[in-house]
């Protein structure tokens, strides 16, 4: 069957389909063959830098934060416990933490924001598999499946996500931040924080959707400075200087501003809700204002065929879903016993604990291997 004519309403359809073929296509390296190709890699290469710093960087991170929670644990068993800024250990954490964290600033400026914001499940997958090594904790069936679909998820990230290479000079930067486009989004954006700001203050609603949904609005705006100020570093390094510009110095105020902002907000969260559920939400939600930011901002998805964008948020729920079920009911693992155990006590069976009343707020008594039942006249010469 002869192929559809340029001009035919077909057409369109066709092309998508002939690229998904392309991607999905395993074969020798040439002209045509699939991501496997060496016509993929040339003209991918580069964002395939970004993307693999981004990954390493995430795993950093994930090894940085189990390392230093083992410090802190650590740091508890001892007789006379150091302040946690006295130890190496704590230290190699919080370096390990910095050069994660560099990773993830230079990728941006060699990949798309929609290719790199959504690598951060590999920081909360990455932390499971750790935290089986330094902490001692047990890898449960769910972590398996949650690595298993963010893994899914990536491949269809890297895949499907836009195939645009921008150089990100100090000019590109002006067009964007005086853009009509984003001069709407900053306005809706800033109208909804106001809004949001009025009730977690005024009224004082401390839910944890206003909470994160005030982080996730003031990342869009992390986002953006750091994918400008990544973008011209790199941009200088590699053809021409553009720190002189002042477009660079605003986004870096702007950058910095957000950040102490948004970390100050998160913490707030962190201590009204438990870890379990501020990490997946957080994710969810920082993932989705990057992406609609990268594609306000930089008009990452212009000219995408609506195949290909389908499959880019096919691969976005993917990891999702796959953060939820690796944080699902972690928290509970780690809840104190329902009772005190106090070991071998003279003249008491070693089975015998303290036991929280279950029809009031007061404990039990230990048997002591007498009558357990007293006629009222014993119970009140005891008292």
């Amino acid at each position: 069957m002869a192929a559809p004519a340029p001009g035919e309403p077909g057409a369109a359809a066709s092309a998508v389909l002939d690229e998904l073929a392309r991607n999905f296509t395993y074969g020798a390296q040439g002209a045509g063959n699939g991501s496997l190709s060496g016509a993929w890699y040339r003209r991918n290469q580069i964002h395939l830098f970004g993307v693999l710093l981004a990954i390493l960087g995430n795993l950093v991170i994930s090894i940085s934060l189990n390392i230093q929670k083992y410090s802190h644990l650590r740091s508890a068993q001892q007789e006379h416990p150091r302040p946690y800024f006295r130890s190496v250990l704590w230290w190699g954490g919080v370096i390990l933490m910095a050069l994660g964290e560099t990773g993830n600033f230079v990728a941006y400026g060699f990949a798309p924001v929609t290719l790199i914001a959504p690598l951060g499940c590999m920081s909360v997958t990455g932390s499971a598999i750790t935290s089986v090594m330094f902490l001692r904790e047990n890898l449960r069936a769910s972590d398996l499946i949650g690595m298993t679909l963010a893994l899914a998820g990536t491949y269809l990230l890297v895949n499907f996500a836009p195939n645009i290479t921008q150089a990100i000079s100090a000019r590109t930067v002006q067009y964007y931040f005086v853009g009509w486009q984003f001069m709407i989004y900053m306005i809706l954006e800033i109208l909804v924080f106001c809004i949001l700001l009025y009730f977690h203050k005024r009224k004082g609603m401390k839910h944890i959707v206003i909470l994160l949904t005030l982080v996730a609005l003031l990342a869009s705006v992390t986002v953006i400075s750091v994918k400008a100020v990544s973008g011209m570093i790199t941009f200088s390094v590699m053809d021409k200087m553009q720190l002189t510009y002042p477009i660079f110095y605003i986004m870096c105020i702007i950058m910095i501003a957000s950040c102490v902002f948004q970390v100050k907000l998160l913490n707030q969260a962190t201590k009204l809700y438990n870890t379990a559920t501020v990490v997946p939400v957080n994710h969810i939600f920082f993932t989705i204002s990057a992406i609609i930011a990268g594609i306000i901002f930089y008009q990452e998805f212009l000219g995408a065929a609506f195949l290909t964008i389908f499959i880019y948020l096919f691969g976005c729920f993917l990891s999702f879903l796959g953060v939820v079920l690796v944080t699902r009911n972690r928290e509970k693992e780690h809840l104190p016993q329902s009772y005190i155990d106090f070991g071998n006590v003279p003249g008491k069976q070693i089975l015998d604990k303290i036991q929280p009343d279950s029809s009031g707020l007061s404990y039990g008594t230990l048997p002591d291997g007498s009558d357990s039942i007293k006629s009222p006249n014993e119970e009140k010469k005891g008292v």
